[in-house]
């Protein structure tokens, strides 16, 4: 098994770094937020957040690629990071704190799978006061720094009627006409709650949610919290079923309720 120690501690000093720039920006009154052609908002920090992480890594890891969710991919090769300067910006625009900087290195092939798969993954909450971080083959943790970390484990909850659902909104399961499966898993399920991005896959690594879902996603949004989650024991796949951050959506549960949740949500009326 690869030792991915260093890369993790390079990722711990690039959330550090990214921390200092969005904190420093979160609620500014003069915040520059602009729109995306695909009419999402960008703000100074994501952008900030992201040219600083790519300033790092093309001084320390020169020799891998990057992907950015605000400028795109730079570089070839078989180790890839992968990074979202502000997962939920606009929770970040609107002063909600419920925002993460989301930083992972894939290696193309890994453990024999094709295509990229995560191997280190780094979820950075600064305005909640939070961190989780995962390396493939090591376990996943939550702490203040590596040396101040406690390990996370998915809940062992086995009925669906007994499990805590967290989501993020209702107009992407309506367009992908899912809905009434949505509803449907809503109302078997003990709780459900609202709390959106990355916030809910790491409850799940936790053990505080049994299960999670999102209709659309892209790359940037899920490959530091697969990585997560699967370290916790968990199961994240698409709502195809295929493992990791690869469909355009996702599902995560602590593995015993997923065949479940993805029966729920692949139905079509």
């Amino acid at each position: 098994m690869p030792d991915y120690h260093d890369d993790l501690r390079l990722a711990h000093v690039l959330a550090d770094a990214a921390d200092a720039v969005t904190m420093e920006r979160f609620k500014a009154l003069d915040l520059k937020v602009e729109t995306k052609p695909d009419m999402t908002p960008v703000s100074e920090a994501d952008k900030a957040a992201e040219e600083l992480i790519r300033g790092h890594l093309q001084r320390a890891r020169p020799r891998d690629a990057i992907l950015g969710e605000e400028y795109g991919i730079e570089g070839t090769g078989p180790r890839r990071w992968v990074i979202d300067p502000i997962d939920g910006t606009k929770n970040y625009v609107r002063g909600v704190p419920v925002w993460a900087t989301l930083i992972s290195l894939m290696e193309a092939g890994a453990d024999g799978a094709p295509g990229y798969q995560p191997v280190v993954g780094v979820v950075s909450a600064p305005a909640l006061g939070r961190r989780w971080w995962a390396a493939k083959g090591a376990g996943a943790y939550t702490g203040r720094s590596l040396s101040s970390a406690t390990r996370l484990r998915v809940s062992e909850v086995e009925r669906i009627q007994d499990a805590s659902f967290a989501y993020s909104s209702l107009s992407g399961w309506e367009a992908q006409g899912r809905l009434d499966g949505f509803l449907d898993l809503t109302r078997a399920c003990w709780r459900t709650r609202g709390y959106g991005d990355f916030w809910p896959y790491m409850m799940v690594a936790e053990g505080s949610v049994d299960i999670c879902a999102e209709p659309e996603l892209s790359l940037w949004d899920m490959a530091a919290t697969a990585v997560v989650v699967q370290e916790a024991g968990g199961t994240f796949t698409g709502l195809d079923g295929r493992p990791g951050p690869h469909s355009g959506n996702a599902a995560a549960s602590n593995g015993r309720l997923h065949g479940e949740l993805l029966g729920y949500l692949n139905q079509k009326y």
